[in-house]
C-alpha cells in the first residue's frame, strides 16, 4: 500500500499513525507541491495530500484513506463503535481538520513553509492566529479532556490521533502551548491552568506509531 505525501502533513501523518496502530506498513512517496509525477496525479486528481495507491484501488483525502484502512482491518480498534462514542469521534477528527488546522495553518505555513518556497512570509497574520485564535481551541481542549487523558471512551482512538496532528505542528513553531503564553495560567487556557493537554499532545506514551516520530524530526530539522 502507497502513501502519497509529505510527513510534516498534518493529515499524512495522521494516515501514518493510523496505520501503525494498526499495524500496516505503508509505502511513503513523495506527493504534492510539485512532487509525486503521474503517479500522484492518478490518485490525487485535484493534487491534495495524502493520495493512497492500493493495487488498482486508487483514493485521496486522510478521512477516506482511514476508512478503508479500518473496513479492512477493523481491529485493534480505534473508531468505536457504541453511537455515541463514534459520533464523537468524528466530531473530534471533523474538529481537528477544520478548525485545529485551520487555525494552525497560518502559523506554520508562514512561520516554517513560505520560506522555503520563496514565498512571502505573512508573520501578522502568524501572529494574529496564534494570539487571537489559539487560545480558544486550548481552553476547549483543557475543558473536554477527560482524566484519563484521552478524548473517547478513556482509550486511544482516531479521535486523539486526529487532533493531536494539527497541534503538533502548531507546536513545532508557536511556544504558545509549551510555555503557558495566552489570557490564563498553563496553556494559554484561560479557565483551566492544569496544562493536561501538552503532555497528551506533545508526550504520548510509547506505542506502536511511535516509531514515525525520529523520522518526521529529521524532516522538521530540514524545514527549521
Amino acid at each position: 500500500m502507497i502513501l502519497y505525501g509529505a510527513r510534516p502533513s498534518p493529515f499524512v501523518r495522521k494516515v501514518l499513525v493510523f496505520a501503525a496502530e494498526k499495524g500496516l506498513e505503508l509505502d511513503l512517496r513523495p506527493g504534492g507541491f510539485g512532487q509525486g509525477g503521474d503517479a500522484f496525479a492518478r490518485a490525487s486528481p485535484f493534487g491534495k495530500m495524502p493520495a493512497f495507491e492500493d493495487g488498482d484501488f486508487r483514493i485521496s483525502d486522510s478521512t477516506a484513506i482511514i476508512t478503508y484502512l479500518d473496513t479492512l482491518h477493523p481491529e485493534p480498534n480505534l473508531i468505536p463503535t457504541e453511537a455515541k462514542a463514534r459520533a464523537r469521534t468524528i466530531w473530534y477528527e471533523e474538529f481537528a481538520d477544520t478548525i485545529v488546522q485551520a487555525t494552525g495553518m497560518p502559523i506554520f505555513f508562514n512561520r516554517m513553509v513560505a520560506p522555503l518556497l520563496g514565498v512571502v512570509q505573512d508573520l501578522a497574520a502568524a501572529d494574529a492566529a496564534e494570539v487571537k485564535t489559539l487560545p480558544g481551541l486550548y481552553d476547549y481542549l483543557e475543558n473536554i479532556l477527560p482524566q484519563s487523558g484521552f478524548l473517547v471512551e478513556d482509550r486511544f482512538t482516531l479521535a486523539d490521533i486526529a487532533v493531536a496532528c494539527p497541534l503538533i505542528n502548531i507546536c513545532y513553531c508557536s511556544a504558545v502551548l509549551k510555555e503557558g503564553a495566552g489570557p490564563g495560567p498553563g496553556l494559554g487556557c484561560s479557565r483551566c491552568g492544569s496544562g493536561r493537554a501538552l503532555p497528551w499532545c506533545w508526550r504520548p506514551k510509547p506505542r506502536r506509531s511511535s516509531a514515525w516520530l525520529p523520522h518526521e524530526l529529521t524532516h522538521m530539522e530540514h524545514l527549521s
